[in-house]
Parts: structure tokens; sequence; C-alpha cells
């Protein structure tokens, strides 16, 4: 019998928690963590969950989903922390990019699926 984990899954799952932890401390608790603004702390857990991905998308062979990942998480780094609106800009440039990417190949990947089932 051949088991499968859906590590993806588990990856966002534990970003999600950790991002939704940080914000609901700030609203709710104390208005920083440890000096540092919450909000920024949740938006780096996404940063680094895209970079999680991006890393076992690798480590399993995909390359291209891989990259797609690693471009988001960068353009969420420039996003946290932005002082400028250039800053901003461009994360969102990259976010889009990524993201973008990473929609159409799993539409397509997904029509195939369904092509092939019947």
């Amino acid at each position: 019998m051949d088991e499968t984990v859906d590590v993806q899954g588990t990856a966002i799952g534990v970003g999600t928690i950790a991002a939704l932890a940080f914000f609901a401390y700030g609203r709710y608790i104390d208005e920083t963590i440890l000096g540092l603004d919450p909000t920024m702390l949740a938006i780096g857990a996404f940063a680094a969950t895209f970079a999680a991905i991006a890393v076992l998308h690798g480590a399993y062979g995909r390359r291209d989903f891989a990259v797609a990942h690693a471009v988001a998480a960068v353009g969420l780094v420039l996003v946290a922390p932005a002082a400028s609106a250039l800053q901003v800009l461009g994360g969102y440039l990259l976010l889009v990019v990524g993201g973008a990417y990473i929609a159409l190949v799993t539409i397509r990947a997904r029509r195939a699926e369904r092509e092939i089932a019947g």
C-alpha cells in the first residue's frame, strides 16, 4: 500500500497558523512582540512558508515551482518592512509574477489530469 503525505499542505497550514498567531497577539494582547511589529512578523511567517515550499518543490524536482515560490517569498520579504513605495511596488510585482506562474501551471496540470481521466 502506497501512503503519501501532502507536505505542501502541511507547510502552508503551519505557516498560516504562525501568521495568524502573530497577528492575533498583536491585535489582542500587545502592540509588539519583543519590540517588533506583529503584522510584519505575520507577513514574514508567510514569506518563510513560501521559502519552505520552494525548498520542498526543489527537493521533489519541480524547479519551476521552486523558483516561482522563491520569487513570491522574496516579494513578501520586500513588502513586510517596506520603507519606500519602490520596495512595495517591487515586492508586489514579484508576488504577482510568482503567483501567476504557479496559478497557470496548476490550472494546466489539473486540466491535463481531467483529460487523461476521461
